[in-house]
């Protein structure tokens, strides 16, 4: 794998980014013990690096990126406004998916962000047809595809990659394993936990990859990327990382100790970046500041937006329930 140069630029924007998307959450999860946002919530707490390495591999403007239902700040990194991230999130109709999705099913075709699917693993064949879509229109373009490690027991997993290798999709398929499908570790749901060596079954190039360390994620998913927008299909890469919140907010995280969680904020992804900073004289303490402040201020804006914003009508929920126009119709 060869080692890339990062820069200072790059260094205060994962910064900035990982604790945009932090702060983000955090929000979210005060605004749901509020009961401004309902139905159910998962956090990206601690799983940062993984977005903010990958971004870093792509072209955002072409390729795509699917995931399943931990999925709000993924289409922020992709480009689309937190105030229509956090609109969606309170139900509103100036959210990303009109306030019909709320926190599972964001979505940005403007942005090429397929999902936020609630079914899992349900988005790994269809991160598959994404990437079919493009090679067959000679897009030039590549799909990041996430799944959590619960995912990839499920049936329809399998036979993506099987698809994928036969077809040689240009599609990287990332499992985010922070340790737990819910509350079952991945000890307890198969007779190996070395994620990543499923891909060896279908002779499909695969690693393990630190989660936790940005520099590492971009490495790994650029020399991927790389390979796919060749010709040279698919990769599965286990990104080993760690969420601090429970799977949802309705968990009592009975599972694990405070001590486990401890251990892996010793080595955060965002304080990993900051100390970098700082070590390198990249930023003065009162323009590290000054991005904090930033932060607090973009998330304020997010949740005026979304407290001003209106519920949809109740004329749209006969909308967009059939297709208007069939583009894939030939004359």
């Amino acid at each position: 794998m060869a080692k890339l140069k990062f820069s200072k630029e790059t260094y205060l924007k994962w910064y900035k980014d990982m604790l945009l998307w932090r702060k983000f959450e955090d929000k979210t999860s005060a605004l749901y013990i509020q009961q401004k946002i309902r139905g159910f919530l998962h956090l990206y707490n601690g799983q940062e690096a993984i977005l903010a390495g990958s971004i870093y591999a792509i072209d955002i403007k072409k390729d795509k990126m699917i995931t399943a239902y931990r999925d709000h700040v993924q289409p922020i990194a992709m480009g689309v406004s937190p105030n229509h991230i956090m609109a969606e999130l309170y139900g509103k109709s100036t959210g990303c998916s009109g306030g019909k999705g709320g926190s599972m099913h964001m979505f940005s075709k403007e942005h090429n962000f397929f999902g936020g699917h609630g079914i899992v693993g349900g988005q790994v064949p269809l991160g598959a047809g994404i990437a079919f879509a493009d090679k067959y229109n000679e897009n030039d373009a590549v799909t990041l595809c996430y799944m959590g490690d619960g995912a990839v027991r499920q049936g329809a997993v399998h036979e993506a990659f099987n698809m994928a290798m036969m077809w040689k999709l240009p599609v990287v398929f990332i499992c985010e394993n922070n340790g737990y499908a819910m509350g079952t570790s991945v000890e307890r749901t198969a007779n190996h936990s070395d994620i990543w060596k499923l891909g060896l079954s279908y002779e499909m190039p695969c690693a393990p990859v630190d989660g936790m360390d940005p520099v590492v994620v971009a490495e790994s998913v650029k020399e991927a990327v790389d390979r796919a927008r060749k010709g040279d299909g698919p990769t599965f890469l286990e990104m080993k990382t760690y969420r601090y919140k429970g799977h949802s907010m309705s968990d009592a995280q009975k599972y694990r100790t405070k001590d486990e969680v401890a251990e892996y904020q010793k080595i955060d992804p965002i304080t990993k970046v900051l100390d970098m900073i700082k070590k390198n004289k990249w930023a003065t303490d009162k323009e590290i500041q000054a991005i904090q402040d930033d932060v607090k201020a973009t998330v304020k804006e997010a949740v005026d937006y979304a407290e001003s914003s209106p519920f949809p009508s109740n004329d749209s929920l006969y909308q967009n329930v059939y297709a208007e126009e069939y583009p894939f119709i030939k004359e």
